[in-house]
């Protein structure tokens, strides 16, 4: 009964999650350009845009049920549920916000799709919630998470075109929200407000979701809505699951197939982020050359 709470909990915040990005991608367009150093003035800027705040307001609620599926269920079955969320994201997004979503797009997308089911469905089922964790797998994924999303901030000074930086920040504002998500699932594991609040896990959500905010934000103003938006949810997506085997230890598939189809899978998941948003964003940027 808890585990079918936790994947209906988890659908519902997958539908959630990507109507508020599509939503504070439209305000992220209507607002100022980010600046991270005024990060309060910047903040103002985008809440005062009434889309975005908007967005803001039903990620919340998406959050709040990502939190609840998490108690409920284990890691890798919440992110089988919530990987259909970039399916959802393209259908809103064309048929709701009146984006032009491409072939190549959509191709990208069915792509991202499959990579990311056929890689939670090979995963040997877990039973229970599933809280239990390494500290020192728990340190080591969230040191590297952070680096790699640092490294994702900082593209312009490794000399990335200007056209990949926009899905690079979605990128990296995905590997955050994953920081984020692995942290907030050892959080479920403690009983009482005092031992949540005393936990450097609390620490650690915090910051890496204030980062995300403002990595996402500027994000979405350099970026399309459907490839940027796809990024972070691919990003969060896959970044949970491998914290949910290095850090809570969920089991890997231990025949020849189901470790090929989990191979193809990531070869999936790494070719459609890097073929798919490039050629949209450099079209587009020649249209307003």
């Amino acid at each position: 009964m808890s585990l079918n709470l936790g994947i209906l909990l988890a659908l519902v915040c997958a539908i959630a999650t990507q109507l508020g990005f599509l939503y504070k991608h439209k305000g992220a367009n209507e607002a100022p350009t980010v600046d991270i150093r005024h990060p309060f003035r910047t903040a103002k800027q985008l809440y005062a845009c009434k889309w975005f705040a908007i967005g803001m307001a039903i990620a919340a609620g998406a959050w709040i049920f990502h939190v609840a599926a998490l108690k409920f269920a284990p890691l890798s079955v919440v992110q089988a549920v919530l990987s259909t969320g970039v399916v959802i994201l393209a259908v809103m997004a064309e048929r709701i916000f009146g984006f032009k979503v491409g072939l190549r797009q959509w191709v990208g997308v069915a792509m991202t799709a499959l990579g990311l089911v056929l890689l939670v469905i090979t995963l040997p089922a877990t039973h229970g919630a599933h809280s239990a964790y390494s500290l020192a797998g728990m340190i080591a994924f969230e040191g590297a998470m952070l680096a790699i999303g640092a490294v994702l901030i900082g593209g312009k000074r490794f000399g990335v075109p200007d056209h990949h930086h926009g899905i690079m920040l979605g990128a990296a504002a995905g590997v955050l929200f994953g920081v984020s998500d692995i942290a907030i699932k050892a959080l479920t594991g403690l009983s009482g407000i005092g031992a949540i609040a005393g936990s450097p896990w609390l620490a650690v959500t915090i910051m890496a979701s204030v980062i995300a905010f403002y990595a996402s934000a500027r994000g979405m103003q350099q970026g399309e809505a459907v490839p940027v938006i796809a990024a972070t949810s691919t990003a969060a997506n896959v970044s949970c699951i491998l914290g949910g085997i290095i850090v809570f230890g969920d089991p890997m598939p231990s025949d020849t197939v189901g470790i090929c189809v989990q191979a193809f899978a990531f070869v999936l998941v790494v070719v459609a982020a890097i073929l798919t948003p490039p050629p949209v964003r450099a079209a587009a940027a020649a249209s307003h050359a």
